[in-house]
């Protein structure tokens, strides 16, 4: 018996945190006053002996300050705050774990953050100074956050990287106008597994050769929509193992299921029922959407997820079975990429620094992808020159890196 099938690799989440890609955030601080530093990093004569040590710089080269984290001394241990990249080693003294941000306490933004700092632990928060006001604020587990006190750098050196917090309120609306864009999509998709069917069911299947790639590429766009599918999208896009004789699985259903046949000498009789399921199934997915929830805080998430699905899965080619179609398949994640960003643009805008980069990464990825298409057909991965498929995995690990800081800025913080 074939081991049952696996589900989407779409649905395949990795649990690396993308956050620490995104940027340096900066350091706030924490005495029994407002402390104010020159601009240029010299010390503050308020300095005390406590700081001394501050001075000496470890082994990376930078200065490191001790910062007590805990409700009663968020903050507690830096008395000579100065300019520049530096180390904050963020001790927990309390007996519940807590999340620690350095912000701006005028404004909100966020500097640096460190999650999950386990009681009795200490890690460290590296950021960038600039002039400005700062505070640490310590968020502990079933616990109101506590702000510390505000130290001030003075004078004209421009702050490290920051973003305004987002709430669950700001991704609302481009969380509705997304999932109207994916209804929309939808209904295409029922429209182009419909034509995919009645080619089959008259025996064409050149033209179902044909039909099958543009209906897969509308599901390919889709991405940041898979997670509310549910079960869905296993039924629609499903593998089979990686195993001998796994293709026969009455599990193994959906587009790849017909593509296997499409691909491998199938006649038509074979694939009518399997034609009919695919089609059924997104038709029940397009009739029941209106009813579903895209969960907003999963948004700027979901743009990285697509592209690191890509690389894992099309540019591998682990989900081609036979039509050679993994680079149309990445190009089309690279839409949905687009789909959701063009969606947050007006809240990444004023938070992302580097949107300029992100889309140059886009368009370079995409430019890519598109040189591997022929007339209509598309090189499969196992045929690539050597030096174009290294080049595209650049694009697409460098396009990673530039989503990275997306998904920090839409994780929606606690703030109280």
């Amino acid at each position: 018996m074939n081991p049952p099938h696996p589900p989407s690799p779409r649905r395949i989440r990795r649990t690396r945190r993308v956050l620490a890609a995104a940027a340096v955030l900066t350091v706030a601080t924490a005495v029994t006053a407002t402390v104010i530093v020159a601009g240029s990093g010299s010390g503050s004569s308020l300095a005390g002996a406590d700081d001394a040590k501050d001075a000496n710089g470890a082994a990376d080269g930078l200065r490191h300050t001790a910062v007590e984290v805990s409700t009663g001394t968020c903050g507690r241990g830096w008395s000579r705050p100065q300019a520049g990249t530096q180390v904050f080693d963020l001790h927990n003294a309390s007996s519940t774990a807590s999340e620690v941000d350095l912000t701006d306490p005028r404004t909100g933004r966020i500097y640096g953050e460190v999650e999950g700092l386990a009681p009795g632990t200490t890690r460290p928060m590296t950021v960038d100074l600039g002039s400005g006001s700062y505070a640490f604020k310590c968020l502990q587990d079933d616990a109101d956050a506590v702000t510390g006190p505000t130290v001030v750098v003075a004078g004209t050196r421009p702050q490290g990287p920051a973003a305004a917090p987002v709430n669950q309120h700001d991704l609302i609306p481009p969380t509705l106008a997304y999932q109207k864009w994916v209804g929309q999509r939808i209904g295409e998709l029922a429209a182009g597994t419909g034509t995919l069917e009645a080619d089959i069911d008259r025996g064409d299947l050149a033209a179902a050769r044909r039909d099958w790639l543009t209906a897969h590429l509308v599901y390919e766009r889709m991405g940041a929509a898979y997670d509310t599918f549910g079960d869905a999208d296993a039924t629609i896009n499903g593998t089979a193992a990686r195993t001998p004789g796994a293709v026969g699985d009455p599990g193994f259903a959906g587009f790849h299921r017909i593509e296997y046949g499409l691909w491998h000498g199938e006649a038509a009789a074979s694939l009518r029922t399997p034609a009919a399921a695919l089609d059924s199934a997104v038709r029940t997915l397009r009739d029941g959407w209106p009813e579903q929830r895209m969960d907003p805080a999963a948004m700027g998430l979901r743009a990285h997820e697509i592209v690191e699905n890509a690389e894992q899965f099309e540019l591998t080619a682990r989900t081609d079975y036979g039509s050679g179609t993994n680079l149309a398949a990445a190009r089309a994640n690279l839409d949905g990429t687009r789909a959701i960003l063009d969606q947050l643009r007006g809240l990444l805008a004023p938070r992302d620094a580097g949107l300029a980069r992100l889309d140059a990464a886009l368009d370079r990825a995409q430019a890519a992808l598109d040189a591997q298409q022929h007339g209509g057909a598309w090189t499969p991965v196992a045929r690539l020159p050597h030096a174009q498929r290294q080049r595209i995995n650049a694009d697409f690990g460098d396009l990673l890196e530039q989503l990275a800081p997306v998904a920090a800025i839409f994780e929606v913080r606690r703030t109280a």
